[in-house]
């Protein structure tokens, strides 16, 4: 007798543009409560070649929290397959000085057995936006 393999899809998995909202864009959602909705204890992230931790990037999301007072995620393209995702997006942020940032990011992830991401590695391309603001995908 064959026995099937299943490559089904958990119930629930996240995508970047529902994590990116719920960490930088919903005022009032406590940062722990968004990170457990969308990373798993394991998490790691590497973004323009540097590696963080989970901590590391709660870290890096809690200083975007101080200076991001609105924005916008468009996915041009989005692909998952078994745990693995990928996709393009642009981030389009207003800053509390109300200046302006456009990133493009090319994204590649993996996800836990839950559905949340455990993995991200990622490439970011300033659009616009002053230059001042080049590192915002990974400021502290």
């Amino acid at each position: 007798m064959a026995t099937a393999t299943s490559t089904s899809t958990p119930p629930s998995r996240t995508d970047i543009a529902t994590a990116l909202t719920d960490l930088l864009f919903t005022p009032g959602l406590e940062l722990a409560e968004a990170a457990d909705r969308h990373f798993a204890p394991d998490y790691r992230q590497r973004t323009d070649g540097r590696w963080d931790d989970r901590g590391e990037f709660l870290a890096h999301i809690a200083h975007l929290r101080t200076v991001v007072a609105d924005g916008s995620v468009q996915v041009l393209d989005e692909l998952a397959r078994g745990d693995l995702y990928a996709d393009r997006h642009v981030v389009d942020v207003v800053k509390t000085d109300g200046s302006t940032v456009r990133t493009e990011v090319y994204l590649f992830a993996e996800f836990a057995p839950d559905g949340r991401f455990r993995r991200i590695e990622e490439t970011t391309l300033m659009l616009e936006g002053a230059d001042a603001d080049r590192d915002l995908g990974s400021a502290r």
